[in-house]
């Protein structure tokens, strides 16, 4: 269910700018701020031409996230969306500690934190079940919590014989339903979820919805699903944010933010 208490807008908008209004600091999960991400593009044909005439190698720039600022309120389950490019993949990865920002600053208060997102994470060349415990010990677990999780996870990844295969053996649907039985029962504070919802067959869908449900039901776990998916942003979040060429558009509830990015996107 929505935890309604957070379903406020919690923004105000002051010349054209959005500030947020002062939360306890105690009631912060995530703070965002002035994050800037840029990657470095290096264009085949000016590499070819920098060997043949020794000309400096062309470089381009392409700035993923621009500037953002937000909040994320602990417990609340927020949810971020935008057409492909837009930078959310890139701000989710930065949040959870793989990508380093340009600039600015992200700051999770101490909490612990898990990326739920399809090609992150995992060693290809062994096993599922050794996976699990890399994973496990990279959110910060003992090995003795993780073996103690260890059949929980399998049973729910539903792999059968694959849980002893090479990683690298899986389709996106088997990988997806091992990285998400990992983040949902290795249960961490703050869960970062990329589009890892909407695959795999349709009764691991439902399985994984169901459980999502219930992990977000905890008032003490805060949530981040980045999708396109508007009916499972509508039915799980409290909050939405909409993002565009690496910048903010709009944060607040979540019906209203849908129904102007739809219009947008028409």
């Amino acid at each position: 269910m929505k935890n309604n208490e957070w379903n406020e807008e919690l923004n105000d908008e002051i010349d054209g700018e959005k500030i947020s209004k002062e939360i306890d600091d105690r009631d912060i999960a995530i703070e965002v701020k002035n994050l800037c991400i840029g990657y470095k593009n290096i264009k085949a044909y000016s590499i070819k031409k920098s060997l043949l005439r020794l000309k400096k190698v062309q470089v381009e720039e392409f700035q993923a996230v621009k500037n953002v600022s937000f909040t994320v309120p602990k417990g609340q389950i927020m949810g971020i969306i935008g057409k492909n490019g837009s930078g959310k993949s890139t701000m989710l990865r930065a949040i959870a500690g793989i990508f380093s920002p340009d600039s600015g600053t992200i700051d999770l208060k101490g909490h612990t934190v898990s990326l739920l997102s399809i090609g992150v994470g995992f060693q290809k060349e062994v096993t599922g079940r050794e996976n699990i415990l890399l994973s496990g010990m990279l959110l910060g677990f003992s090995e003795e919590e993780i073996r103690s999780k260890m059949d929980e996870i399998i049973e729910f990844a539903d792999l059968g014989r694959f849980i002893d295969m090479p990683v690298k053996t899986y389709s996106s649907g088997m990988y997806s339903k091992l990285a998400f039985s990992i983040t949902a029962i290795l249960e961490t504070e703050i869960m970062l979820i990329d589009e890892v919802l909407s695959v795999g067959d349709q009764r691991f869908k439902k399985k994984s919805f169901r459980k999502m449900k219930e992990l977000i039901s905890n008032k003490d776990r805060t949530v981040v699903i980045v999708s396109h998916n508007i009916s499972t942003l509508s039915s799980l979040c409290d909050r939405v944010m909409w993002m565009h060429d690496g910048e903010i558009m709009k944060i607040g509830p979540t019906d209203e933010v849908l129904e102007e990015y739809q219009e947008f996107m028409k």
